[in-house]
């Protein structure tokens, strides 16, 4: 492959064609055929999410995909942010629809109906439910496979509570899923912003969101969790009968992991000039074995290559590369497809009963012992140390992506390097929207938010906008 990842767009744009992630060829814009290859990894990203979220208590269950537009019209904020966006069915067949019907664009309105006829005290609470879909909204944005398209897949939670405070813990554990899932077991780094109010999700109280960056700087949006406070409940008549007989609306969040997006950072992260670096246990392939022979050693070589194959197989995802293609042909093929562990098996190999194991994240080439026991012992080393040293180099790439900036001057010198960028603003509520516009219009730039719960508050320092007094520290950046 061989393609600089300094030019992303052209990288990004080569890996996801040579590698077979995905297709662009069909008949819809916007719409992308997911290619087995990504989709292998997807799954296994989908099966740690999930696990994460039922260790938590989420229970997993499916909506329909179809809403009616008397569901979705029901909270005003939500409405309003989404129906732009909205793809809808009209007719089925040649008979017109009594109610049209909207396309999925997210769930609250589909699943909260049904949460105002299964929840009537305090016994059904907390009632936490994930769904694993797929969403569609009309995008306007130039769309970009994974990354932003109109068709996106997705997990999404939602919960209830009793009280205000259970809702809030619930947004810190969300949070910290965030951290156990994408970055201990991704290693993908992010922030955890706190959105400012112009921001947040329609019809939510607050939104936070897990914001990572692109190898180009830019930053993209990861998975959100959203404080609805009751807005919802109130909307939907979601309510439970209290300990006194009272009638009390529930409290609500939801959290929305977009697996297919989350996978656009994975390979972005930690892919390089030669394309695709997997972590062991998300790789389609994990181990691919290299036969190297003549004529006269070919069927020696591969008889002993089949049976590592087959005993390699009973722990981990093995392919035998038996096809006619040169050496040199498969390992840059395989390293393209970015298999963590390549094993290359030749004459001399079997004389001295041992193999070549070469790490794909850092090209590093070992002699271990054909016997099954020291093998598995060396993969599953290589394994973890593979997941830390993709995690360490992402997270010292990632820190450098952060700086800071008190005035106009010192944010314009540091746009071109892209990143995160702190500066001091007056609020992070609705009347701080023209100072955010000041920037994205001179800049474009965009205010991802304060630091949830751990960002100092200014002292002395003034609006990077406007030059009153600031109040807060929120994150610029530019986005997808």
């Amino acid at each position: 492959m061989q393609i600089d990842k300094s030019n992303f767009s052209e990288w990004y744009n080569t890996i996801t064609k040579d590698a077979e992630l995905c297709d662009l060829r069909y008949g819809i814009k916007g719409f992308v055929v997911f290619m087995p290859w990504s989709v292998m990894t997807m799954n296994r990203m989908y099966s740690m999410m999930e696990q994460a979220l039922e260790k938590k208590g989420h229970v997993p269950a499916l909506f329909p995909a179809l809403i009616p537009e008397s569901y979705l019209t029901k909270e005003s904020k939500h409405v309003e942010g989404f129906v732009p966006e909205v793809m809808w069915v009209t007719q089925a067949g040649s008979t017109d629809l009594e109610e049209r019907c909207a396309m999925r664009p997210t769930s609250e309105t589909a699943m909260y109906t049904m949460y105002s006829m299964w929840i009537h005290g305090l016994k059904d609470l907390p009632l936490k439910i994930y769904q694993r879909c797929q969403v569609w909204r009309y995008e306007t944005k130039a769309t970009k496979p994974f990354i932003r398209s109109r068709e996106f897949y997705w997990i999404e939670a939602h919960d209830c509570f009793a009280t205000e405070k259970d809702a809030m813990k619930q947004v810190r554990e969300d949070m910290e899923t965030s951290e156990e899932v994408l970055h201990q077991q991704y290693g993908i780094p992010f922030l955890f912003f706190k959105r400012p109010q112009w921001d947040k999700f329609p019809g939510a109280v607050n939104t936070f969101a897990a914001d990572t960056l692109m190898p180009d700087g830019k930053a993209l949006q990861l998975p959100s969790t959203h404080m609805l406070g009751q807005n919802f409940s109130k909307a939907f008549d979601v309510k439970y009968k209290d300990e006194k007989g009272n009638d009390e609306y529930v409290w609500q969040t939801c959290y929305g992991p977009a697996i297919s997006r989350i996978y656009a950072a994975l390979i972005a992260m930690h892919g390089d000039s030669n394309g695709l670096i997997i972590p062991f246990d998300l790789a389609p392939v994990q181990v691919v074995i290299v036969p190297i022979y003549r004529d006269d050693t070919k069927k020696a070589v591969l008889k002993e290559c089949k049976k590592l194959q087959k005993k390699l197989s009973k722990d981990f995802t093995v392919k035998l590369d038996d096809s006619d293609n040169t050496p040199g042909f498969k390992f840059n093929q395989w390293e393209m497809k970015g298999v963590p562990i390549r094993l290359e098996l030749g004459p001399r190999d079997l004389e001295k009963g041992q193999v070549v194991l070469v790490r794909r994240d850092t090209k590093e080439k070992s002699f271990v012992s054909l016997k099954s026991s020291e093998l598995k012992k060396m993969i599953l080393k290589t394994r973890d140390s593979i997941l830390e040293t993709l995690k360490s180099r992402a997270d010292q790439w990632f820190s450098d992506k952060l700086s800071f900036a008190d005035t106009m001057g010192e944010l314009e010198r540091k746009t071109e390097s892209r990143g995160f960028i702190r500066v001091p603003f007056c609020t992070e509520e609705l009347d701080g929207k023209p100072c955010a516009e000041v920037l994205k219009d001179k800049f474009q730039m965009n205010m991802r938010g304060s630091l949830f719960g751990t960002d100092t508050h200014p002292k002395d320092k003034k609006c990077i906008a406007c030059g009153k007094d600031a109040t807060v520290y929120l994150y610029a950046a530019h986005q997808y």
